[in-house]
């Protein structure tokens, strides 16, 4: 019985994600799929209404197989905080997470999740390729 923190902020992301976790999970698995907002001005409706969607893909497509719990964070933090936070809380086994292909100039502007994740992370992470466009 495994663990899974899976990270996601649009529907697309979440497809990839299932995609990969698909092949992997077993009936007595649980995936945790998790959106976090910074909140306040830096969350529209929209950012939220978004995330919901993403979370709801991930217990449509794996809902069936094994035990999906879904949550979105509001919590002023970042997205890799939150999920690091809460993959210590609950002890995850291994946290799921998508990347993009970014140019330098994006990195540094933007910082990235995915890699503060990988660089912070004292459990193993699966790192997904997004396509382009999404």
């Amino acid at each position: 019985m495994a663990s899974y923190v899976i990270g996601t902020d649009t529907v697309d992301t979440s497809a990839a994600l299932c995609d990969y976790l698909d092949r992997r999970i077993d009936a007595g698995d649980t995936i945790h799929a998790v959106n976090s907002l910074r909140g306040g001005d830096a969350t529209s409706a929209e950012d939220v209404r978004d995330g919901e969607d993403a979370v709801n893909v991930v217990q449509s497509r794996l809902g069936a197989v094994a035990t999906v719990e879904t949550h979105q964070f509001v919590r002023g933090n970042d997205p890799a905080e939150d999920l690091l936070a809460y993959a210590d809380e609950i002890d995850a086994d291994e946290l799921v997470i998508g990347v993009r292909k970014r140019n330098p100039t994006a990195k540094v502007v933007f910082g990235s999740n995915a890699q503060s994740i990988l660089l912070r992370s004292a459990r193993p992470v699966a790192v997904v390729p997004l396509t382009e466009g999404i």
